[in-house]
């Protein structure tokens, strides 16, 4: 099945007792049994409902996943992941990586015993003096956020394979129509489903997808244990936006491309950051394991001046100045104070995130629209 036809059908049946042609939204907390202990399938609703698991099997599918779990925010399956280990254990990341990864590792998980290395994955070679015999994971980005560095996915699972070490990759701003971190050799993909598989920024989700049996039981008594999980009114949303996930990457990729380029092009504009340019680092990877290039990208400005930056992101029009990304309207956002501020300014230079970087989630809508609303911004600065 082709992944526009997965995404309007998988997981999706009819309602048994009324033939609606959605699953309904399951509003209940728990549900009568036949007997003590003898019920069918349904006990408690954090453990399951039946809107939640057709969502999961939907998300599972879209991945070429066996096994999917949804939670009430992607931290909350960051957080699930990261309970997998035990105190002593050590995890091999980004140095570029969502601000709210970067918090949960290090303010939250550091003082049970959990250590980070926080480093520059665009080269795998980089990963193999890290690792010893206490490494249990390496936690990919990939586009990163937000400068949509390439991490290549299959060098670091030829790493990690050799040692029995988890792969988890964080596939946010490619969403499964782009890339299938799964195919590539990963154990775990994960999703803020708030943003593109959601897709209307009405949402907040997150969602795990695996194949190994053992995997998914450790992840399922972890979700049900602790308790992070979605409601069926978001579960009914997020299965109507994914109806159209793939409808709305082609325009997504397509907005994103013809503004990288317009910006590349600015006299005003000093670097863009999109994977889409040959001469963006690990360009021939990310052709390799993603379709397209997506619709994320980060710019300077020549005048790397915050002041500067302040101004364009106050002038725009079309774009709103919000955090989140990957719904239908074109957002602008400055890492640095907004979804990147939880990160120390010298760890965040040390990346290459600037407090004038600007990162923008291109729209659906036209994208000459959004071209003329940058430009008239660009002009005040």
């Amino acid at each position: 099945m082709r992944f526009g036809t997965k995404a309007v059908h998988a997981g999706v049946e009819p309602d048994p007792s009324t033939g609606a042609i959605m699953t309904p939204i399951f509003q209940t907390s728990t549900y009568v049994q036949e007997a003590p202990a003898k019920h069918k399938g349904y006990a408690y609703a954090r453990g399951a409902n039946p809107t939640r698991n057709s969502l999961q099997k939907s998300i599972a599918a879209l991945e070429n996943g066996k096994y999917a779990l949804c939670f009430s925010s992607g931290m909350g399956a960051t957080d699930a992941v990261i309970k997998l280990l035990n105190p002593g254990d050590e995890v091999i990341t980004s140095n570029d990586l969502y601000g709210g990864s970067y918090r949960m590792f290090k303010r939250v998980f550091e003082k049970y015993g959990i250590k980070f290395h926080f480093i520059d994955l665009t080269k795998a070679a980089n990963i193999e003096p890290l690792i010893n015999d206490k490494t249990r994971l390496f936690w990919l980005e990939t586009p990163t956020n937000p400068l949509m560095n390439i991490v290549d996915i299959q060098a670091c699972v030829a790493l990690a394979k050799k040692r029995n070490i988890i792969v988890a990759v964080d596939n946010t701003f490619a969403s499964p129509y782009l890339q299938n971190p799964l195919d590539l050799g990963a154990d775990i993909v994960m999703h803020s489903v708030t943003k593109y598989l959601g897709g209307h920024s009405d949402v907040i989700m997150g969602a795990l997808v695996m194949n190994d049996d053992k995997l998914y039981q450790d992840l399922a008594f972890i979700h049900n244990s602790c308790g992070a999980v979605p409601g069926p009114q978001d579960s009914f949303l997020v299965m109507r936006g994914i109806k159209t996930l793939h409808l709305r990457m082609e325009r997504h990729c397509l907005n994103g491309r013809k503004i990288a380029e317009y910006l590349k092009g600015h006299p005003k504009v000093g670097k863009v950051y999109w994977p889409g340019f040959p001469d963006h680092p690990n360009h021939e990877i990310a052709k390799k394991q993603m379709r397209d290039f997506g619709g994320m990208l980060s710019f300077t400005l020549k005048d790397d001046s915050m002041e500067k930056a302040s101004n364009l992101m106050v002038s725009v029009e079309l774009f709103s100045l919000a955090e989140s990304l990957g719904g239908v309207e074109s957002l602008i956002n400055h890492p640095a104070s907004m979804t990147h501020a939880s990160i120390p300014k010298e760890e965040r230079l040390k990346g290459g995130l600037v407090d004038s970087l600007i990162r923008l989630s291109i729209g659906v809508e036209d994208a000459e629209d959004l071209i003329a609303d940058l430009d008239q911004a660009l002009s005040k600065v």
